[in-house]
C-alpha cells in the first residue's frame, strides 16, 4: 500500500495535490480511492462549509472522476496480454500494447521480399456526443480516419486502405451519408482508399437517435525499410521533437464535457477562448492526419533515418504514449513551456482545475506527434515538416532512465498554473 498525502490552502487545493500525487505512481493493476474528501467538496460546492461563499463546484477535475479510468485500460491489456500471444503464427507476433499489429508477410511465407503489413483499429469517442447534440457530422469521420493511419505512420507504414463500421438505432440516411462523407475526406487526407464498411441499425441496443462508429486502417512498410520505433539505435542524447495538433483531437472527451457543463456552456454558447465560433463547433475541430508531412520526411533519404521513433499523442496524453516507443531504460524528458498549448487546452484545465499530471494524461497538451530524432539530423528533419506545413517544436530529450524512475519527465511542470 502507497499513500499520497498532501496540504493545502483549502480543501479542494489539498485533493488536487492529493491526486497529483497519485498519478505519478504507476504499477500492474494498480487501483486507488477516487472519492478522497468527498463529502467535504459535497459541502463545499453546496455552499454549506463556511470556509468558502460561493456555490460554484470548483474541485479539481479528472478523467477518473468523469468515468474514464486509464487504469482500467492498462489492467484489461495486461490482464489480455496472454490470450492475445497465444494467437501468434508465423509472421505475427501477436503481441499489443503498439500503436498498430504487425504481419512481417515474408515470415507468413509470402515472399522474400514481401512487405510488412501494419493495421490498426480506433473509434471516436464521446466526441460523437457532441456532433449529435448539434446535429454536425460532417467532419467527425476525419477523426475517426485520423485516429486510424495516425497510429499506422507512427510505424513507417503507409495506409493503403481504410474500412468503417457505422452502428445506429435508426439508420437516418441523411446522417449517414454526412459521416461517410467525412470519412472519405479522411482518406483523401491521408491517400488511403475507402475500401469497405458495415452499416447496422440495433434499436434496443443503442438509444434513439444514437450511434456510434469504429475504424479499421490498413498499411505496408516496404521491404527493406525501417519499421518504428528503432529502441536498438536509440541512446541518450537523441532529440525530442513535438508536432502541434489541432486542439484535444479525440481524446479526453468526457472530461471536456464534464467541464463544459459545470461551467454552465451550452454547445451553442459562444467559446470562451476563441472568437467566432460556439463551444460546439470548436470542440469539433477535426483531429489532425499527419500522414503525408511525416512520409515526405521519412522517405527523405537524407534525413529518414535521423527518425528512430515516432508517438501518436492519444488517449494516456504524453506521459503514456511516450514510454511505448523508448527502451526501459531511457526516459523521455521534456520542456514544459517549450511548446504551445492551444488556448482550448488552456481553457480546459482552468476551467476544470485540472492538476499538472492529469493534465499531461488526459490530453496532448498540443503535441499531436512527438519524434525521437537523432541529433545530427534534428534541424533537417524539423525543417522538412515545417516545409510540409507542421508547426514543430524541439522539446525535450532522451536521456538515460533512473531506477524506478519515471519513463516521461515534465520538467517545469509547474509552468502550466499559469495558463
Amino acid at each position: 500500500m502507497i499513500a499520497s498525502t498532501a496540504i493545502g490552502s483549502s480543501i479542494t487545493d489539498a485533493v488536487s495535490k492529493a491526486y497529483a500525487g497519485v498519478s505519478t505512481i504507476h504499477m500492474d493493476r494498480m487501483h486507488y480511492r477516487k472519492d478522497i474528501a468527498h463529502r467535504d467538496l459535497a459541502r463545499v460546492s453546496s455552499g454549506t462549509n463556511s470556509a468558502t461563499s460561493s456555490t460554484k463546484d470548483e474541485s479539481p477535475l479528472t478523467y477518473a472522476s468523469a468515468g474514464v479510468s486509464i487504469e482500467s485500460g492498462n489492467s484489461l491489456v495486461n490482464l489480455i496480454k496472454p490470450l492475445v500471444r497465444a494467437t501468434a503464427r508465423p509472421g505475427a507476433d501477436a503481441l499489443i500494447g503498439g500503436f498498430g499489429g504487425e504481419i512481417h508477410l515474408p515470415s507468413a511465407g509470402y515472399g522474400a521480399y514481401a512487405p510488412t503489413i501494419v493495421s490498426a483499429i480506433d473509434g471516436i469517442g464521446t466526441k460523437l456526443m457532441i456532433a449529435q447534440a448539434l446535429s454536425s457530422y460532417d467532419t467527425i469521420g476525419i477523426d475517426l480516419v485520423a485516429m486510424n493511419v495516425n497510429d499506422l505512420i507512427v510505424q513507417g507504414a503507409e495506409p493503403l486502405a481504410f474500412l468503417d463500421y457505422y452502428a445506429c438505432s435508426h439508420l437516418d440516411v441523411p446522417s449517414a451519408a454526412a459521416f461517410v462523407k467525412g470519412v472519405a475526406d479522411g482518406c483523401r487526407l491521408a491517400n488511403c482508399a475507402l475500401v469497405g464498411g458495415e452499416t447496422a441499425e440495433m434499436p434496443g441496443l443503442y438509444a434513439k437517435g444514437n450511434f456510434d462508429a469504429a475504424g479499421c486502417a490498413i498499411g505496408a512498410l516496404a521491404h527493406g525499410k525501417q519499421l518504428l520505433p528503432a529502441k536498438a539505435a536509440m541512446k541518450p542524447g537523441d532529440v525530442l521533437l513535438g508536432i502541434a495538433s489541432s486542439g484535444p483531437h479525440s481524446n479526453g472527451y468526457s472530461l471536456i464535457r464534464k467541464i463544459v457543463s459545470r461551467a454552465g456552456l451550452t454547445y451553442t454558447d459562444p467559446a470562451p477562448w476563441t472568437q467566432g465560433r460556439t463551444v460546439g463547433k470548436a470542440l469539433l475541430e477535426p483531429t489532425r492526419i499527419y500522414v503525408r508531412s511525416l512520409l515526405s520526411v521519412l522517405n527523405d533519404p537524407k534525413i529518414g533515418r535521423g527518425v528512430k521513433g515516432l508517438a501518436h499523442i492519444t488517449g494516456g496524453g504524453l506521459t503514456e504514449n511516450i514510454p511505448r516507443i523508448l527502451p526501459k531504460h531511457l526516459a523521455a524528458h521534456m520542456r514544459v513551456g517549450s511548446w504551445t498549448v492551444p488556448s482550448v487546452l488552456a481553457w480546459l484545465k482552468r476551467e476544470g482545475r485540472v492538476s499538472g499530471p492529469e493534465f499531461a494524461r488526459a490530453f496532448n497538451t498540443g503535441l499531436g506527434m512527438v519524434l525521437v530524432v537523432e541529433e545530427e539530423l534534428v534541424e533537417g528533419v524539423k525543417e522538412g515538416l515545417e516545409r510540409e506545413g507542421e508547426t514543430v517544436w524541439r522539446v525535450g530529450e532522451v536521456r538515460e532512465r533512473k531506477e524506478n524512475g519515471e519513463e516521461c519527465v515534465l520538467e517545469g511542470i509547474e509552468r502550466w498554473e499559469e495558463l
